[in-house]
């Protein structure tokens, strides 16, 4: 089984996860990507805490299974003597104005974490001053709920360190643009090859891969713009993520450091550029639950092009029609979280185990647009 040879195109986290969980197994495989600027990847802030969003059913199921599987997948690169991952368990917190709107949070946290006990910790209704305490600027006038379980990561940082840990199991690594042949090879720098399968995990390049084959899959960017600040002589490193039950958030990270963010800009193209309107949304939402920030200073805005599914639902599994061929995308903004568990079961599909799990993922195309 473990003979194969693969061909992984993106080392986004869903790439770089299917080619760590493909080498580990003992597989011939080669990640290839060309360094495009725009990976969501490399500019999300990577916050681990499933528990108390507001979506439900299978998506909602699947985000809380990939923050369960990321001791596991701790484990295994700790194995080869990959650490640094930019992993921490610092906690988070649920924030918000309305008690009631916090109550609704708990309740859901309640729910899921009676499945996963230990992954989320314990939960505690707390007051402003204590939230406060934990994060020190935030507003006052704020009920919250504290969720031990709640981690972060940095996404370049642990891209990084799945991809290392593959090469340490065999895996190989090429730099260059990669193109998928119509007759199912794929060529890239000045190489072409013919492997017994390919995973495509372009992100939301993924259609632009599949251009060749006269097919595409329900995927488009999504602009993210995401601003990292910095406390000067302030130690941030076991500050909790702050959740405010709305589409922002605040992730502190080790040293003197907070990210904030992000935008969420459907139908942005490919366009990774910072904007002054995007700019100005990730600030004000940013200083309207923590006006304690105001006085830090802007590092970095990182943007980065989400691949989004029409659907919602991740896109991870074998191309209709097309024997080998397999994509692994749609992940949306929550691909640090659920992307290393979709690349253990796409990894296991390629190999050609029986994976459950995917099937409800699996890819449907449709002709490309002439």
């Amino acid at each position: 089984m473990g003979s194969r040879s693969v061909v992984v195109i993106g080392s986004g986290i869903a790439g770089a996860a299917t080619f760590f969980a493909l080498a580990r197994r003992g597989t011939d495989v080669t990640l290839v990507d060309d360094g495009a600027v725009g990976q969501a990847t490399a500019a999300s802030a990577g916050i681990l805490q499933p528990w108390s969003s507001a979506i439900d059913g299978p998506f909602a199921d699947l985000y809380v299974r990939g923050a369960a599987f990321w001791p596991e997948v701790l484990a295994r690169l700790a194995e080869v003597g990959v650490t640094q991952t930019g992993h921490r368990r610092s906690g988070a917190l649920v924030v918000n104005a309305d008690p009631a709107a916090v109550d609704a949070a708990e309740e859901r946290v309640g729910r899921r974490r009676a499945a996963d006990p230990d992954v989320v910790g314990r939960v505690e209704r707390i007051g402003g001053d204590r939230a406060r305490g934990r994060f020190p600027p935030l507003a006052t006038g704020l009920d919250a709920l504290w969720i031990e379980g709640g981690g972060r990561v940095d996404g370049r940082t642990v891209r990084d360190a799945l991809v290392e840990a593959g090469r340490r199991h065999g895996g190989r690594t090429v730099t260059a643009h990669a193109a998928l042949l119509d007759d199912g090879r794929v060529r890239f720098g000045d190489r072409t090859e013919d492997p017994d399968a390919v995973v495509l995990a372009g992100g939301a390049w993924t259609n632009d891969l599949l251009g060749s084959l006269g097919v595409r899959v329900p995927v488009a960017p999504q602009r993210g713009q995401i601003t990292h600040l910095t406390l000067p002589g302030v130690d941030t490193t076991h500050w909790p993520s702050v959740h405010p039950l709305s589409h922002h958030y605040l992730v502190a990270f080790d040293g003197s450091r907070v990210a904030v963010g992000a935008t969420r800009e459907t139908g942005s193209g490919f366009d990774p550029r910072v904007t002054a309107a995007g700019q100005l949304q990730v600030l004000r939402d940013a200083l309207s639950i923590a006006p304690g920030l105001a006085d830090a200073t802007i590092l970095e805005t990182r943007v980065g092009l989400r691949p989004l599914a029409d659907d919602t639902m991740p896109i991870v599994g074998a191309v209709p029609g097309h024997d080998g061929l397999f994509v692994a995308t749609g992940y949306g903004a929550a691909g640090l979280t659920m992307g290393p568990l979709l690349g253990d079961a796409l990894a296991r599909r390629v190999l050609g185990e029986p994976v459950p799990e995917l099937d409800a993922l699996h890819p449907t195309t449709s002709p490309a647009a002439g």
